[in-house]
């Protein structure tokens, strides 16, 4: 149950428009459900300000769609990652409404149509091979309720193609920016910029990149101020911390 359903109910209650019973009977499937397989978290979107987000690797597709469809009937909004077009399918039989972004991997139900936090979140990528996982962090930002731009394929190799959109780096509130190879580009970026920077190393490079860790490591030793990491071919995890990060700045009472 997300806020805005739960603050809904307790109006009702207070105009008495349901009953107390009628309450505790939507209010008992807080702070979890049961389905025996696997338990939903319900309470995370009023602690964390958004839902839990279904990792769909590993599950059985029938588990994702059961899973899916129940957390549907609480919240606006229901994320899941490194989706197959497989568990799409048998998603979508249960939940007609959801969407499948092809490249992120992601099922969204209930994109929001308007964003909830004025300022964007920038996404840059290195490389073309890198946009699986940029396109991740994209749509879960999005999904978040983040206005998204996006910046692809303009890694340290040709340097001028980021160079030419400087304007853009600086509209934004948070930037994430996806490197496979060295991981040479976040630093690159957070030298441009005041901008918190969220770092996403791929697993794309030869042998000598071992999986992603060379780029890993080389954004850990990153001599730029202002720059984070978040584990390998890990977009999902890139969009969370850059919500959190954009909530906060909405949220200080500075502003």
């Amino acid at each position: 149950m997300d806020r805005e359903k739960l603050e809904k109910m307790l109006l009702l209650l207070a105009d008495h428009e349901i009953t107390v019973n009628q309450a505790m009977e939507q209010l008992k499937l807080l702070p979890y459900q049961d389905l025996n397989f696997a338990r939903i978290d319900n309470h995370r979107s009023i602690r964390c300000g958004f839902p839990e987000v279904i990792f769909c690797e590993g599950k059985r597709p029938e588990q994702t769609a059961e899973i899916f469809n129940q957390m549907v009937s609480s919240n606006r909004t229901v994320l899941g990652t490194r989706a197959s077009y497989r568990v799409f399918a048998a998603v979508k039989s249960l939940c007609p409404d959801v969407q499948y972004y092809k490249i992120a991997r992601c099922l969204v139900y209930g994109m929001p149509d308007e964003p909830l936090y004025p300022a964007p979140v920038l996404v840059i990528s290195a490389g073309t091979a890198d946009l699986p996982v940029a396109e991740e962090a994209a749509v879960c930002a999005q999904a978040m309720g983040n206005i998204v731009l996006k910046l692809f394929d303009v890694g340290v190799a040709g340097l001028h193609r980021l160079l030419n959109h400087q304007e853009l780096i600086q509209k934004a509130a948070v930037i994430i920016v996806v490197a496979g190879m060295e991981g040479a580009l976040p630093s690159v970026v957070g030298g441009l910029t005041d901008r918190p920077v969220v770092a996403v190393p791929t697993s794309i490079g030869y042998g000598a990149s071992f999986g992603g860790l060379a780029a890993l490591l080389g954004m850990l030793n990153s001599c730029t101020p202002g720059v984070g990491v978040v584990n390998i071919d890990n977009g999902f995890g890139a969009a969370s911390l850059a919500t959190v990060i954009n909530r906060s700045i909405i949220s200080s009472p500075a502003l």
